[in-house]
């Protein structure tokens, strides 16, 4: 399972994007995916699909490990198919007592699932290029502006990089707790999936134990590292952005107009 879970871990390459500043990153995947709000036509779908399908090709990441990420989800994609297509009002093509599927639901069931997928491609390309301190570096800098209204911005960083860098610590946790339940068996595999469920809650009380430990040991090797509230503290590699950021950002800037022109023309 931690294997599955993309999120938090970092994919060495020598792709353009590892070599962009995580500023950069953050401003370009903000705006993409702002954009995505405004998709609502085949044309603006599939421009979106293939901008993904290119920058994921740019990172020089195999297309397997992000298809790999998405199986996690395959449950919320399922049911979020599976709902649009039964509650949408509209020409029913197939019928049977209560339940209906429309022609509709199933173009809206289909938008919803690759709107997600799509996301999901996007966020994963963030983390699986950017490491965790420069990531919270990034976040620092451009939340800089915030300080100046007494809010404490480095804790707020440094807090979302953690939350990011503990999901896969996590799943590992529960992939331990998992093979140390098979050993003495009691393998939650050979349940239904109704009683799978329920057989996940006992797995929860030891889970939560080790996030709490794990967490205690964080506090205090920041504290043994007199991080305080993280103002004035200095660091290795500056940032600073080159020709290549300033292209990156106004492409990413430009996708949203394409879109609002596709949207105002109807296409």
């Amino acid at each position: 399972m931690a294997n599955s879970i993309l999120l938090g871990q970092y994919t060495e390459t020598n792709s353009i994007f590892h070599l962009l500043d995580p500023r950069t990153k953050l401003l370009s995947m903000i705006m993409i995916m702002a954009s995505f709000l405004l998709l609502d036509s085949f044309i603006s779908y599939a421009a979106a699909t293939i901008l993904v399908m290119v920058l994921i090709f740019l990172t020089k990441i195999p297309l397997r490990i992000f298809v790999r990420g998405l199986r996690p989800l395959l449950f919320i994609l399922m049911f979020t198919f599976i709902y649009h297509a039964m509650l949408t009002q509209g020409t029913a093509i197939w019928s049977w007592e209560m339940f209906r599927v429309t022609a509709e639901g199933l173009q809206n069931g289909t938008r919803y699932v690759l709107r997600i997928i799509l996301l999901v491609l996007l966020a994963s390309l963030l983390t699986l290029t950017t490491k965790p301190l420069s990531l919270a570096h990034g976040l620092e800098k451009l939340l800089a502006p915030l300080s100046k209204l007494n809010l404490p911005v480095e804790q707020f960083a440094l807090m979302i990089v953690i939350a990011i860098r503990f999901v896969p610590t996590i799943t590992q946790e529960l992939d331990r707790i998992l093979l140390a339940q098979k050993a003495r068996g009691y393998d939650i595999a050979n349940f239904n999936p109704v009683k799978r469920i329920f057989a996940y809650i006992p797995i929860l009380v030891p889970l939560l134990f080790t996030t709490i430990q794990r967490a205690e040991q964080l506090t205090l090797a920041i504290d043994a590292r007199a991080f305080g509230d993280g103002k004035g503290r200095t660091v290795y590699v500056r940032l600073g952005f080159k020709p290549m950021d300033f292209a990156v950002i106004g492409t990413a800037a430009a996708f949203p107009i394409i879109l609002m022109l596709l949207k105002m023309e109807g296409i």
